[in-house]
């Protein structure tokens, strides 16, 4: 079975990445008969954080990381994004002394897709056997408003796929209704970035609204982890990670169920 946490033992050594797994966590397999082998990573297209002058964008981590699972796992990955334009990353994240990162940022047919998204409109579902959602605080913004891309969603999971979010990513999910008119996260447990996490870094009063009480709001049972600490949980076919510390125990969760 593939792992990447043991491929790269050495580059991570000292980083702990226990408890990145759902412990009571219900499997469904996913259908994958004629599907290609394609797995859709969306990125946010917001780059200003709230009134507050500074930049934000996606979490270089929260979509470097599962792009290096997917890909090594022998899926081709795509990118996506509300407007199908350039996708921001978040500057306070570009950090290239993480391996993947570097990988990630030094790979100009990575970067070409990453400056060119695919948008909503482009994609046909039944393409992908996933589809991703990497957090940074701009998902905040453009994520949950977007139809479109709620309706992608549904329908990647509608047809046996796997959704997957890690961090601020699940704020693409809480407008997501599956054709019974359901949320899809309704009854279904998720991790999330939570409102102590939020409180921690000081943009409570910043974000649009918080996550973890949207998510719960939408039917969702929240699961969490101390503040910054690895966690992931698995419900059906949705797989949620909390934080920065949790995108490469979502990624590795999603090629299993697909696997």
């Amino acid at each position: 079975m593939f792992n990447l946490k043991t491929s790269l033992t050495v580059l991570f050594a000292g980083v702990s990445l226990a408890g990145c797994f759902g412990a009571n966590a219900q499997r469904t397999d996913p259908v994958t008969s004629d599907t290609p082998n394609k797995i859709l990573i969306v990125l946010t297209n917001h780059e200003q954080l709230g009134n507050t002058g500074k930049k934000t964008g996606f979490y270089l981590d929260e979509a470097a990381h599962p792009h290096a699972v997917f890909t090594q796992a022998g899926f081709e990955v795509e990118f996506a994004s509300p407007t199908g334009e350039a996708a921001p990353i978040d500057p306070n994240s570009y950090k290239l002394n993480d391996p993947l990162n570097k990988q990630f940022v030094n790979n100009p047919k990575v970067m070409a897709k990453v400056k060119d998204t695919l948008s909503p409109e482009e994609i046909k579902p039944s393409e992908y056997k996933a589809i991703f959602f990497a957090g940074g605080h701009g998902t905040m913004w453009d994520f949950p408003d977007n139809k479109k891309l709620a309706q992608l969603t549904a329908a990647i999971y509608e047809q046996g796929g796997v959704v997957g979010a890690v961090c601020h990513g699940p704020a693409g999910l809480v407008n997501v209704k599956l054709s019974n008119g359901a949320y899809l996260v309704a009854n279904k447990t998720v991790a999330a970035f939570t409102n102590e996490e939020e409180e921690a870094v000081g943009l409570t009063k910043t974000m649009p609204f918080l996550l973890e009480s949207k998510l719960i709001e939408r039917g969702a049972k929240h699961s969490e982890a101390r503040n910054f600490q690895a966690h992931v949980v698995v419900s059906e076919r949705l797989v949620t990670g909390q934080n920065p510390a949790s995108p490469i125990g979502v990624a590795e969760d999603i090629v299993q169920l697909l696997k």
